[in-house]
């Protein structure tokens, strides 16, 4: 039977004994899998992903990567995967090769190798033309690519992506993940992916597991999780909330089931549109004042509000765990290098 290259057991994290982070969560990911990990803000998307990456130490549980226990051996785990963090960790004071030259050195890569491979590594990732200005003169996509070069500088087995591609434009998230893939492909390299892009995860990632108030909810494809939502979704906006109407949105002939969420009703139906004239009907009839009725097929964005209870929502920050947390990992990383 093949290894797992992530495999976790019941892994739990409580901060001042009192807040779980995050709670008995396991799974595991094989080689070269594209494995996506989703959740809201302050679902524990980021304790997790510290912990698998030796950043903090859980309360309980057991967690292994390429082979490694990553609590017995924290220092193996560091020199063996590779992150690219949401926030910037380049130096902006010094140039792209020179940030390559560092990464190298902190990840012993032997000089008699480094130079070549970092060479190659400019200018597959399209930054050999700017590799000796300074890192503060690189647009957000170059800064990006580098921080990927950077991260797979010492040829790790498996890469952890923190949302690698918050704040670029469109264009700079396809180009991002066009290098990803040729570098999955070529090396058979395991990403482990964190994103506030639904789209990304339905395109690059084989399976999702989404985790909210530090609990898995849901794991699969991405066409399973769909599939899980029973059909297209209905959305009823009505002028007041009222309990009936559920109970007469429910009673309406093709509907599997009627809830209440947030400001509006969730009608699950598989032929949603042949169903909403009737449930405008139903409603009339039972004098429920409508504003507005929507039709969505069965995407992430439906699956994310299926599970959690809560719309995806792109722009969200950092909590300042969050911030926390990764600052902590820098420094850590950078710490290794002093001593």
């Amino acid at each position: 039977m093949l290894e797992s290259a992530i495999r976790v057991e019941h892994l739990s994290k409580t901060y001042n004994g009192k807040v779980r982070a995050v709670e008995d969560v396991s799974f595991s990911v094989m080689p070269g899998e594209a494995f996506g990990f989703l959740g809201p803000n302050g679902a524990g998307k980021t304790t997790t992903v510290s912990m698998l990456t030796a950043g903090l130490v859980p309360t309980s549980g057991r967690a292994v990567v390429d082979g490694v226990d990553v609590f017995r051996d924290p220092a193996a785990i560091k020199q063996r995967i590779g992150i690219v963090f949401q926030e910037s960790t380049a130096d902006p004071d010094l140039t792209g090769r020179e940030n390559l030259e560092l990464a190298a050195a902190l990840f012993r890569v032997p000089r008699a190798e480094s130079r070549p491979r970092i060479d190659s590594l400019l200018e597959r990732l399209q930054i050999g033309d700017a590799a000796d200005r300074l890192v503060k003169t690189y647009s957000g996509g170059m800064r990006r690519r580098l921080e990927l070069a950077v991260g797979i500088i010492h040829a790790p087995r498996v890469l952890f992506l923190d949302e690698p591609t918050l704040g670029l434009d469109p264009q700079g998230r396809a180009g991002f993940w066009q290098y990803v893939q040729e570098l999955r492909k070529d090396r058979g390299m395991t990403i482990f992916v964190t994103t506030h892009y639904l789209d990304e995860a339905d395109a690059i990632c084989e399976r999702l597991a989404i985790i909210d108030h530090g609990r898995l909810v849901a794991m699969g494809t991405p066409s399973e999780l769909k599939d899980r939502l029973g059909g297209d979704v209905v959305t009823v906006r009505t002028v007041r909330s009222d309990p009936e109407v559920a109970k007469v949105l429910s009673a309406v002939p093709g509907v599997v089931s009627a809830t209440r969420q947030e400001e509006a009703y969730r009608v699950k139906a598989p032929r949603g549109e042949a169903l909403i004239p009737l449930l405008v009907d139903a409603c009339t009839r039972a004098g429920i004042g409508l504003t507005g009725v929507s039709l969505k097929r069965p995407s992430l964005d439906e699956v994310f509000l299926e599970f959690t209870g809560r719309e995806f929502r792109e722009d969200e920050g950092a909590t300042a765990t969050d911030r926390a947390v990764r600052i902590g990992q820098v420094r850590e990383a950078f710490g290794r290098g002093r001593r």
